[in-house]
């Protein structure tokens, strides 16, 4: 591939694998509001277009909404504290990787819930660094999350390479300049990611894919 100097990586559905929790826990407090939602909404709403599955619960007060979305973000938590692990493959990936490319997490996660999933996995010491929702403005697919990591990465966008699983992710690194490579998982599977630099099947793919340009240019 081209000269890449940094990696940046998405978190929830690439590293661990915690996409289905957050869809129980939105699924879970809409239902008992009365407003249902399928795998296909959430995956429209959440994974394609990054907005919130809540604005499906309009027709309450803004105030009850509100206290729906922090119930979920509890209920998230309290599904993580049962424990998550790392992708298949993710601990091997990035022991191959450290130390030859730099390394960041640019994620949609809220900084409690990423300290929370992160406690036991062992990974974060492979990155220099992490941005969580709470470090933009604007969340994924705005390329803002990108530009502070090319930013803070102080890397020229045509040096790094993002890598993510989901449709929002992935608009959000084309529209920052980056090259992007998709592992999609079983939420992600029907979206649209054929503007990917590449579609991999698995997460072992990628150090072959940053270092052997005869086999990887486009």
């Amino acid at each position: 591939m081209r000269d890449i100097h940094y990696l940046f990586w998405d978190n929830d559905g690439v590293l661990v694998d915690t996409e289905h929790l957050y869809f129980q826990a939105s699924a879970e407090v809409l239902a008992e509001a009365g407003v249902p939602i399928s795998r296909e909404q959430f995956i429209d709403i959440s994974l394609k277009r990054g907005q919130s599955v809540f604005d499906l619960a309009l027709r309450h007060s803004r105030d009850r909404i509100d206290d729906m979305r922090e119930q979920r973000n509890r209920r998230y938590a309290d599904l993580l504290r049962q424990g998550v692990q790392p992708m298949a493959g993710v601990t091997e990936t990035l022991q191959q990787l450290h130390g030859r490319v730099g390394m960041a997490i640019v994620t949609s996660s809220h900084r409690d819930h990423f300290e929370i999933i992160h406690r036991h996995t062992g990974l974060l010491g492979f990155f220099d660094f992490v941005l969580t929702r709470e470090d933009y403005t604007h969340s994924k697919p705005h390329p803002e999350p990108y530009l502070k990591a090319l930013a803070k990465s102080a890397r020229s966008a045509r040096h790094c390479l993002a890598i993510e699983d989901s449709e929002r992710g992935l608009n959000a690194a084309l529209a920052a300049g980056l090259a992007c490579v998709v592992i999609p998982g079983d939420l992600n599977r029907q979206t649209d990611l054929s503007s990917a630099h590449r579609i991999l099947a698995h997460i072992s793919e990628i150090p072959d894919l940053v270092f052997t340009p005869s086999a990887t240019e486009k």
